[in-house]
């Protein structure tokens, strides 16, 4: 009776020493001490996710009707934390040179235009043009662009060309420390982004950009309904970029939330 009694007992221990034990308060307060510093981590993803795709110097919009005019953006961030962008040259296509580039003012910059002598001449509305503008210069006349800001350089540009689908603007952008970053890799189709991308406007045909009219046309100072396509479209990719990094930073946060429960929870049975 008493080895009956004595094997019940001990099946009995062997049952409790199976069954998990339950959260104390003390490992409860600790997981609630640790979930901040998982959401940090979260925080830092989405950072290290969203910085670099707006780092680039851009043109935007980033088409423009082939055989028109039109009115693009030369944007610059400032890539730095502890560094001031103080100077921006742009060197436009000799490839396909444009006849007609006109900067507009910005407050805060110098702009200084640089023609060349053209290999072929151009005719445009009759006339034979022999030299063109090969590069655009903006120079600070102050603080230039802060860290955590950007810089928008407009320029009235034409006439577009119709033979190619592309224009490149190869760009050298100077800090105050003398640093010069220089975006003038060109991207190969179907291959990776290169590290540091030049600026490209896409020629489109006058049909597939609608009126055919760039934004505020330097010629004729006309707004095409295509402006406004062109901001639906840009809006409509930047939300659908953006939507896919909430998605992957939120799949990151569960990750982490996830290992931390893991790691917690093998500390409390081995303790």
């Amino acid at each position: 009776m008493s080895e009956i009694s004595g094997g019940a007992s001990s099946s009995a221990a062997s049952a409790v020493s199976v069954a998990p034990a339950a959260p104390s308060s003390g490992a409860a307060r600790r997981l609630a001490r640790r979930l901040p510093v998982v959401g940090g981590i979260a925080a830092g993803s989405v950072l290290l996710l969203a910085g670099p795709a707006f780092a680039h110097v851009t043109v935007q919009p980033g088409t423009a009707p082939k055989g028109g005019y039109a009115t693009v953006d030369i944007k610059v961030p400032n890539e730095r934390d502890n560094a001031s962008t103080v100077k921006v040259e742009v060197s436009l296509p000799t490839d396909h040179p444009l006849a007609s580039v006109m900067p507009q003012p910005v407050p805060g910059w110098k702009v200084d235009v640089t023609k060349s002598k053209l290999a072929k001449p151009l005719e445009m509305e009759g006339e034979k043009i022999n030299e063109a503008p090969s590069k655009i210069t903006w120079t600070a006349d102050g603080k230039g662009i802060e860290p955590g800001q950007f810089q928008q350089f407009p320029l009235s540009v034409g006439q577009l060309p119709s033979d190619t689908d592309q224009l490149v603007f190869k760009a050298l952008q100077t800090y105050d420390d003398k640093e010069v970053v220089r975006w003038i890799e060109p991207a190969k189709e179907g291959g990776p982004e290169p590290e540091s991308p030049a600026p490209v406007l896409k020629l489109v045909s006058a049909d597939a950009q609608g009126t055919g009219q760039g934004p505020a046309d330097g010629k004729n100072g006309k707004n095409g309904k295509n402006g406004a396509k062109d901001g639906s479209t840009d809006a409509a990719a930047a939300t659908s970029d953006t939507t896919a990094r909430v998605l992957a930073v939120g799949g990151i946060v569960v990750g982490i939330v996830g290992v931390a429960v893991g790691v917690l929870a093998g500390r409390r049975r081995n303790a």
